[in-house]
């Protein structure tokens, strides 16, 4: 049986007691087959493992996107109990936050660019929550999907530059058999668009240029915020509908 924690203060007195090694695997919620590989990845390389649920405001710009994110709390539950993860920490928002979130962790140079660029504020609250979070479970390792593969470079070294205990893990895609990467937000999709939204990961598979990516995404309907090479890497963010995508290849 997975405990479940809302309180931070007995979830910590009752994480110390842990004898071995913790593995941490945070979430916003609605979680899918990507964030069960993470999961799997920490009960393989560890004693314990911390599952954490919290839907955080302050990564949200847009509040109609954090109004419309999936709630599927019972049955994340479930699916926790059945991989017979140890921990789940599901705080509320004023616990996390009693500062009322006049502290913050930022980054001037990284998170800039890419969803940096176009949605002011996300970062700051990512890297804030993931540090609060970080320091309350007191893991090993953490594990995070590349399909964010700047969150998780910022995460990384952010660690790596605050001197914390915690080794971040990266893991794998994980895609759909249409090529999709699995994301919360795929659940947001009506039926035809879910018919479209694998074009994205074909598209920036090819060998087009970069200008003609653009024009083969729109003229499929999605309307397209960037196509950037960084780090030996293809990225794309596009809204198809009201659905924003994210997704990235190696080159």
């Amino acid at each position: 049986m997975t405990a479940v924690f809302k309180d931070i203060n007995k979830f910590r007195s009752k994480i110390s007691d842990a004898k071995g090694s913790i593995g941490f695997v945070p979430s916003l919620g609605a979680l899918h087959e990507g964030h069960i590989s993470l999961i799997k990845k920490s009960l393989t390389d560890n004693d314990f493992t911390v599952v954490s649920l919290f839907l955080n405001p302050t990564q949200f710009n847009d509040k109609n996107d954090l109004k419309n994110y999936p709630n599927t709390f019972d049955k994340d539950l479930k699916i926790l109990e059945e991989l017979k993860v140890d921990y789940l920490l599901a705080p509320e928002p004023n616990s996390i936050y009693p500062d009322d979130y006049t502290y913050k962790v930022t980054e001037s140079k990284l998170s800039n660019i890419l969803c940096g660029a176009t949605r002011p504020g996300h970062f700051t609250g990512v890297l804030t929550i993931v540090a609060k979070l970080l320091n309350i479970v007191n893991a090993d390792k953490a594990y995070f999907g590349k399909k964010d593969y700047q969150q998780y470079l910022l995460i990384d070294n952010m660690a790596k530059a605050l001197f914390m205990k915690t080794e971040i893990v990266p893991c794998p895609i994980i895609r759909e058999p249409s090529g999709l990467a699995l994301s919360s937000r795929n659940l947001l999709l009506t039926e035809n668009e879910k018919l479209i939204a694998p074009n994205l990961h074909k598209v920036i598979s090819g060998d087009s240029t970069i200008k003609e990516m653009y024009s083969q995404l729109t003229d499929l309907g999605f309307k397209v915020d960037y196509i950037e090479e960084h780090w030996g890497r293809r990225f794309v963010a596009a809204f198809l509908g009201n659905v924003r995508l994210i997704d990235n290849v190696q080159i």
